[in-house]
């Protein structure tokens, strides 16, 4: 790739530049930017062969853009987003290690709020030299705006809490009003994760992004990240899908499938799917809200990765003037990588596989930090750049330089347009709808996306407007019906629905269309329906037996569990028997959703399918469904849900077929919370005969035996304890034995468990016995323990010991009189396990604590401060080793954190963190307490009896919670039904003391390798 030289456009650019300022010099507030000039950016940039780049817009005319959008007449708008990162006129009462501020109230929705620094503003080029010239703000005052979109008569802007409309039906660019507040209860925790990326589907919805640090509380649904929607004139909202990373981009390709971008490393993109759960931020806001989802989609699986990790604003570029081969890839901004990249879009089962393709742009300049993409209505595409050297807000009183922004074009060097920033006379609300209805074969999808939102306007009022909405419906209805090509056919589906002419008789007649891509959203739209005929729901269930093609049996899946109960049911069944996906993707949890949300409600139905002799046939019903539906049913317990789990296993051909059942039952079992009622209601039920039968004919397997001793049959309980101390017995069965025994805590096997620690058994089975007496409360058990920190014999287990003695109130009071007795050495027990003590709020132990290890205090910020300084001026002073950084970090580091493909992931994965801030890594070292520690996520798990755990959480099961120590050495599984309450840890699990262990040089030589591009070469620093 060669640099970019445009010295005429730059020239041009710097008059145009000059005037502006020279206008607005004594209207507006001086800037003094930083970084960059815009020429000297320009040449920073590196384009792809034949491709161009121009500033189109710059500071002053522009600062921070977060967003931006082309109107109906070819304006661009774009949202100045100056009062990131604290809203105005809130006190922020709290701040978390996640940056999520709790606030004293919920300010009232604009003008009636707080007044803003946000504006959104509408760029002109009104002298087409390719310059914005002309600047108008409509409307100001703005408290964290974060999205807009055009269409019925106004402006639709997320100004977090509230998803707002500006009527703008004279179209003066001046609201007629207030702002209509359509939404309240967005998430404004966070500033960088706030719901965003406002864009119309191809459906009429009004679709947008939420992040993954905030959470919004919309009509009674509660969710984190995840795609939402909401429909201007039915008024609904819904949650379109659970999940993602913090997401900020989303777009639709030709054939209308949903994709959103993410800042998880080594992915690009999600493949959103109606009703589908994805990966989350779990360690932040624990599981997903379905609790019996029992399974994710994560992101599009994505080769050669490439970047920094944080993608934002992507689109699919489908405009007209870049070469045929671009059109269908995904192109999309790299916030921390100072890029802009196209990535390929795979078929991968019922989804799809994306792989980067390349750099479209790519900047030295690390101030260029592009948040948007757009493309606009040369076909060209369009970017915002933030540009600030601050990608992040770790300290939510920063400085943040708000004098810079940039708006660029890149460009086709072959494209037949003048270097104007639009083509000229654009207005598509004048234009005829015979015109609009032609614009949907246009090869720029601006165009075709433009017409069919203006249509959907016209469609509201067509009686006021005197049009004869019925011939244009039938126009439209012939042309998908006879089109040829699929895309033309969807083109006129989608804006048949938007106008109000897609009925269920269309519809039927539409499921036998020849192209693929329409039976999928036939089926899409009528399931968005509130109720459907007996009639069409019997066409879909013929679907479901017949439909050929994998995406379309998707969408039957997404639709089915939105259908009621006796529709769904019969497509679940048809695809149950049909069996023809195998192991794809999307299906086998797709399916599972549409069951599991009407295994209640719609128990009969679903029952009736699933206790027929043909499920047992069906791979997708014996192996994917059948095991997670009796789970659901162990896991609502009572009379109903173990009558379900009894005709369930009736149902099974034998004891074979019954067999991979009871791992199922157990999981679902520990998910209620089994107290003595529960325990009462299973043991008068046919469900406790069954399994203490089945036990008894299979004695040898440890799922029955757990659930025989679970239901407290005393049989059971006593071959378990025998067996468990007989060393005559297997050793795996053992070890079973004993983790079984652990959770049920009978006082009878406190001795034996407390011998076999001590005895010369395998480390495996006195590693079990460990975790039996961990569970049991007594002055013996303590003595014991602490015997055992004094015995040389033992000190394999010296850690593990430590943590069950800090674990309770009263066994930490005696570790801690041992260390005032000085039997135990104080330096002998680490600080990292010896903080847990202080959750117990206990003024004596806490003074124990700080006479022998010192106070436990926040680091102020003067002291954490003075500290970066000092560290830093030591990484000046010299060169660091590559070798020895990488030594130090595999010593030190890698216990939880990957680098380069090498370490563990307790950690979060720092190949594709931020590296290039020293300051964030000397801070996260310095202070891992911090607000910004994003690199640990420590929990604490307060159990029924008494214990206090800490831990990474290592796990996302509804029934369990696995706990890992700070230097993954230590695992702990504890179930969900023994917790009282969990919660964040204040206290991060790593070491506040760690870099203390380095000297000078090897602070450098540590910080050479975390700063390496690849661990072979370092990035240089600015």
């Amino acid at each position: 790739m060669a640099k970019q030289n445009t010295p005429n456009q730059f020239a041009k650019w710097l008059l145009g530049w000059l005037s502006i300022w020279f206008a607005t010099a004594f209207a507006a507030p001086p800037c003094v930017a930083q970084g960059f000039s815009p020429s000297e950016s320009l040449r920073q940039m590196q384009l792809a062969d034949g491709f161009r780049v121009n500033i189109i817009a710059a500071e002053p005319l522009v600062r921070q853009p977060v967003a931006i959008e082309f109107d109906d007449r070819g304006r661009l708008w774009v949202i100045q987003y100056l009062q990131y990162p604290n809203p105005a006129g809130l006190k922020r009462i709290q701040v978390d290690r996640y940056s999520r501020t709790k606030y004293d109230r919920i300010p009232a929705p604009p003008p009636h709020g707080p007044r803003g620094a946000d504006r959104i503003s509408i760029l002109e080029d009104t002298n087409r030299d390719g310059q914005m010239d002309s600047s108008k703000d409509f409307i100001g005052g703005l408290n964290l705006a974060s999205g807009i979109a055009f269409g019925h008569g106004g402006v639709f802007v997320l100004n977090v809490p509230y998803l707002l409309f500006y009527p703008d039906r004279n179209r003066d660019d001046i609201p007629d009003s207030d702002p209509e507040v359509l939404l309240t209860g967005f998430g404004m925790e966070d500033a960088h994760s706030v719901a965003n990326s406002l864009t119309w589907g191809p459906d009429g919805w009004l679709y947008g992004c939420q992040g993954s640090t905030v959470t919004a509380r919309i009509r009674g649904i509660e969710f984190q990240q995840g795609v939402w929607r909401y429909h201007p004139v039915k008024k609904q909202f819904e949650l379109f899908c659970e999940g993602g990373g913090n997401s900020w981009g989303l777009d639709f390709d030709a054939v209308g499938n949903l994709f959103y971008s993410t800042n998880y490393g080594g992915y690009v993109l999600l493949h959103g799917v109606q009703g589908g759960y994805f990966v989350k931020s779990f360690s932040k806001h624990g599981n997903l809200h379905n609790p019996h989802a029992y399974g994710y989609f994560n992101h599009a699986p994505h080769d050669n990765f490439y970047g920094g990790h944080v993608t934002v604003g992507g689109i699919v570029y489908q405009g007209n003037t870049f070469p045929a081969s671009f059109r269908g890839k995904y192109v999309a901004a790299d916030l921390l990588g100072h890029g802009v990249y196209w990535h390929e879009i795979q078929p991968h089962g019922s989804t799809v596989k994306t792989a980067h393709g390349g750099e479209l742009l790519a900047s030295d300049d690390r101030w260029f930090a592009p948040t948007d993409v757009t493309t606009g209505p040369d076909g060209s595409v369009y970017v915002s750049d933030w540009h600030d050297a601050r990608t992040a807000h770790p300290d939510p009183d920063a400085d943040w330089d708000r004098s810079n922004g940039r708006i660029i074009r890149i460009s086709y060097a072959t494209q037949a347009s003048s270097v104007s920033v639009d083509p000229p006379a654009i207005d598509i609300a004048q234009l005829p709808t015979k015109k609009l209805l032609s614009l949907h074969q246009h090869k720029n999808q601006w165009w075709v996306r433009k017409a069919r939102n203006e249509l959907a306007n016209r469609s509201t009022r067509a009686g006021h407007l005197g049009m004869d909405l019925s011939a244009i419906q039938k126009t439209l209805f012939h042309q998908v019906s006879t089109a040829q090509d699929q895309v033309t056919a969807l083109e006129s589906l989608w804006t048949l629905e938007v106008t109000g002419g897609l009925n269920e008789a269309l519809a039927s007649q539409l499921l036998q269309s020849q192209h693929p891509a329409v039976r999928l959203w036939v089926i899409q739209l009528l399931g968005n329906r509130a109720t459907l005929s007996d009639a069409f729901a019997h066409r879909l269930n013929e679907c479901a037996e017949q439909e050929p093609v994998v995406e379309v049996r998707r969408q039957l899946a997404s639709t089915a569990k939105r259908l009621p109960a006796r529709h769904a049911a019969p497509l679940i069944y048809a695809n149950m028997i049909r069996d023809v996906d195998g192991n794809d993707p999307y299906l086998n949890l797709l399916w599972w959703w549409a069951v599991e949300h009407h295994s209640i409600r719609g128990r009969e139905e679903i029952l009736n399918r699933f206790v027929r002799p043909s499920n047992w046939e069906s791979r997708l019903g014996r192996e994917e469904l059948l095991p997670r539906l009796i789970r659901r049913y162990a896991a609502e317990g009572g009379d109903d849900g173990l009558s379900a789990v009894v005709r369930l296993l009736a149902s099974a051909p034998d004891n074979e077929a019954r067999e991979p059942l009871w791992q199922a039952i157990l999981a679902g079992w520990h998910e209620q919370h089994s107290d003595d009622h529960a325990v009462a209601i299973a043991q008068t039920h046919d469900f406790s005969r069954i399994v203490i039968q089945a036990w008894k004919q299979r004695p040898a397997d440890l799922h029955l035996t757990e659930l025989a001793v679970a239901l407290r049959h005393r049989a059971a309980i006593d071959v378990t304890i025998r067996d468990a101390f007989d060393d005559s017995i297997d050793l795996s069965r053992r070890v079973g034995l004993l983790k079984i025994l652990a959770k049920v805590q009978p006082q009878q096997i406190v001795e034996p468990a407390l011998a076999l620690v001590s005895s010369s058994n395998p480390e495996p089975i006195r590693q079990a016995a460990l975790k039996v007496v961990s569970q049991l409360e007594s002055q013996a058990v303590t003595n014991q323990l602490i015997r055992l920190l004094l015995s040389r014999e033992n000190q394999a287990f010296h850690s593990q010991v430590i943590d069950i003695l800090v674990s309770r109130r009263s066994s930490a009071s005696g570790l801690l009189a041992a260390v005032e007795d000085g039997k135990i050495p104080s330096k002998s027990i680490p600080l990292t396990q010896i903080r847990r003590v202080t959750l117990f709020n206990d003024r004596g132990l806490n003074s124990i604590v700080g006479k022998y290890w010192g106070k436990m205090k926040p680091v102020s910020r003067g002291e954490q401060l003075a500290e970066v300084r000092r560290l830093n001026n030591d990484l000046r002073a010299g060169t660091g080793n590559l070798a020895n950084g990488k030594a130090l970090f595999k010593k030190q580091c890698a216990s939880c954190h990957k680098l380069f493909g090498e370490g563990s992931t307790i950690g979060p994965e720092l190949t594709t963190a931020n590296r290039a801030d020293r300051n964030f890594l000397l801070i996260s070292l310095v202070d891992p307490d911090d607000v910004i520690r994003k690199e640990y996520t420590s929990l604490v798990v307060e159990t029924n009896d008494g214990r206090f755990l800490t831990g990474v959480r290592i796990n996302h099961d509804p029934a369990t919670i696995t706990l890992a120590d700070g230097k993954n050495e230590q695992q702990i599984t504890v179930q969900t039904s023994e917790i009282k309450n969990i919660h964040e840890s204040p206290i991060s699990l790593m070491p506040k003391d760690l870099y203390r262990q380095f000297n000078p040089q090897q602070l450098r030589d540590l910080f050479r390798y975390l700063e390496s591009e690849t661990g072979q070469s370092v990035r240089s620093q600015p």
